[in-house]
């Protein structure tokens, strides 16, 4: 009954970190980029009482008798799936189509990855730069910041679906200007560290980042200017979910209760 009472609790850990990730879920629903979050469950040791191969009276048995000991959260699992696309009047809005990720560049000097395209023109070093609401540099297929002299009127800059920077000529008829807005792939998007501000870091799981504008050998990605990529967490199955990890909740509560009135009826068989 004792080991009842600390399996029990396990459950009832492990669902309450379970109703925070779908909490999480939920509270970024608006969330430009964001991508629903997963629990994964794994079961805790298990504890034998007895073995297959013996019994009472020395007969070899088929089967064995072991009993868990709980559960415990093993992963939260981030799903890439696609976000519905917003239309936006920002010319700066730019949404992914496909697998990749825009990158920025941190205030450590650092290379971080995001699938929200919300950008606009900062002026610096006497022209304009792209940077996300934040103020961190967008870069370049070439890994650099994009800088734009004042030559260039930021509301006439467009961008085509490879991300390739163009404005008009002589005859208004928007030209590519030799650069090109970065897009980069992983082999395990999942792996990538989640950080503050729907950004990704590179880590060891998820693999380096692979350059689209230079590697031929991946699916290439659209970028769509005038849109955003919105949340991909669906409401109805976060609310769903949420009902059954309540009930999971309430059932091991349940078992804890039981347990302890177990212990009481046998402390008073005494009485």
């Amino acid at each position: 009954m004792v080991r009842s009472l600390w399996t029990a609790a396990t459950g009832m850990i492990a669902q309450q970190t379970n109703i925070d990730t779908i909490a999480n879920n939920l509270s970024n629903v608006n969330t430009q980029g964001y991508k629903t979050q997963v629990n994964e469950f794994k079961t805790l040791l298990y504890q034998t009482l007895q073995s297959r191969t013996t019994s009472a009276n020395g007969e070899e048995k088929p089967i064995g008798a072991q009993v868990g000991l709980g559960v415990r959260n093993s992963a939260i699992t981030t799903i890439f799936k696609q976000g519905n696309p917003m239309a936006s009047e920002s010319e700066t809005d730019f949404m992914i189509e496909g697998k990749g990720f825009f990158a920025v560049r941190g205030a450590d000097g650092g290379t971080y990855y995001t699938r929200n395209g919300n950008f606009q023109f900062a002026i610096a070093n006497n022209g304009y730069m792209l940077a996300n609401s934040d103020g961190l540099p967008v870069l370049s297929s070439a890994g650099q910041p994009i800088i734009l002299n004042n030559n260039y009127i930021p509301t006439n800059i467009t961008v085509d679906k490879d991300g390739r920077i163009c404005y008009p000529d002589a005859n208004n008829v928007p030209q590519p200007i030799g650069i090109a807005i970065g897009v980069y792939q992983f082999n395990n998007p999942a792996g990538l560290d989640r950080l503050e501000n729907t950004l990704y870091a590179v880590s060891d799981a998820s693999g380096q980042p692979i350059n689209e504008a230079t590697n031929n050998a991946v699916e290439k990605s659209k970028v769509h200017q005038k849109y955003l990529e919105g949340s991909n967490v669906q409401v109805v199955d976060e609310m769903v979910n949420m009902i059954v990890a309540q009930r999971a909740y309430e059932l091991n509560s349940k078992a804890i209760t039981t347990s302890d009135e177990m212990l009481q009826q046998a402390n008073n068989l005494k009485r």
